[in-house]
């Protein structure tokens, strides 16, 4: 009796002591083993097993059995999500653990300004995704997502709908991931309310956006988009060429906004001074103000405009006012 109540309290004392030493790991004062940040992936498919086990062989924790102890006490051990993460020298166990859980991996920030085009946000996700080739994809590859592309044609690339935005992705995100992040957020930006009212002009979504990225590459203001958007529109009903520089620039691939004579005749379906109508497809991805100007445009006795080289938009009534124009500020 008296060898079983000796054993017991032996018991009890390991006990005791490997609670402590466990509680320690967790919930201790700073993580004494790595004293500079560190970056820990964790795969998909990695038990919890395999996460611990590699958490003591890069010396992140002294002991794996702590980590899945805990795990297992939280019942969160299947909750671990796969991803690069950020470990910093003072994190503890249940910090980590709430780290993984969350899925609060390291992100890359990107920005796309807008009216980039296609190849400008290609080259922007170059700096920081090895192969990124968004040209490949087409409009029919998300169409099954995305019911708000129901109307684009399958063949049309994504040009204009890569939404100007700040965006945060996973290091080992794929081109299908990256773009699908992009179309979740156009989707959202392009409301209800605008659906209905584009439908209620008997427009479709796609003209919008080919008008919405001209008005982008063209003008500044809010004010001066919406007056813009109504020449637009205006010479597409008479059946006027729309005669968009910013066109021209799109095909031939030039930063300057000046064109030539001879750049007006390229055999392009995008060249709106050789052919009528709207460009085969958008030249740039525009923001919502230049969204919201194509769907709403004012209504002006204008027929033309231009911009002066400090940016202000001159309208003119007809041909004759523009040429008076040009001569004054672009000569």
């Amino acid at each position: 009796m008296k060898k079983n109540l000796i054993f017991f309290f032996v018991l009890i004392i390991i006990f005791f002591f490997l609670f402590l030493l466990t509680f320690r790991e967790i919930y201790g004062n700073k993580n004494l083993l790595i004293n500079k940040e560190k970056i820990f992936d964790i795969k998909k498919g990695e038990s919890i097993i395999e996460i611990a086990s590699n958490l003591e062989k890069e010396k992140i924790i002294e002991n794996k059995f702590s980590f899945v102890l805990y795990l297992f006490l939280k019942g969160d051990e299947k909750k671990i999500q796969a991803g690069k993460y950020l470990l910093e020298p003072d994190l503890k166990i249940y910090q980590m653990v709430d780290k993984f859980i969350s899925g609060d991996t390291i992100k890359i920030k990107i920005t796309i300004p807008e009216g980039y085009n296609l190849k400008e946000v290609e080259q922007e996700f170059k700096k920081n995704f090895k192969e990124i080739n968004f040209s490949k994809f087409k409009i029919g590859d998300f169409k099954n997502d995305f019911e708000i592309l129901k109307d684009v044609p399958d063949e049309a690339s994504l040009e204009g709908f890569l939404f100007p935005d700040t965006y945060f992705f996973n290091p080992d995100a794929t081109e299908k991931e990256i773009i699908y992040t992009f179309l979740k957020n156009f989707s959202q930006k392009i409301t209800p309310d605008l659906q209905k009212e584009i439908k209620n002009q008997n427009k479709s979504l796609y003209e919008i956006i080919i008008i919405a990225s001209l008005i982008e590459k063209e003008v500044k203001t809010l004010e001066d988009k919406k007056i813009v958007s109504g020449i637009l529109w205006k010479r597409l009903k008479y059946e006027i060429p729309l005669q968009v520089d910013a066109t021209i620039s799109y095909i031939t691939g030039k930063k300057t906004t000046k064109i030539s004579l001879k750049e007006t005749q390229i055999d392009s379906l995008y060249n709106t001074y050789k052919y009528k109508g709207l460009p085969k497809g958008p030249i740039s991805n525009p923001g919502i103000e230049s969204i919201i100007a194509a769907i709403y445009p004012k209504e002006t006795e204008f027929f033309f405009y231009l911009s002066k080289p400090d940016g202000e938009t001159i309208f003119s009534r007809n041909a004759e006012e523009h040429i008076e124009a040009v001569e004054k500020y672009l000569r």
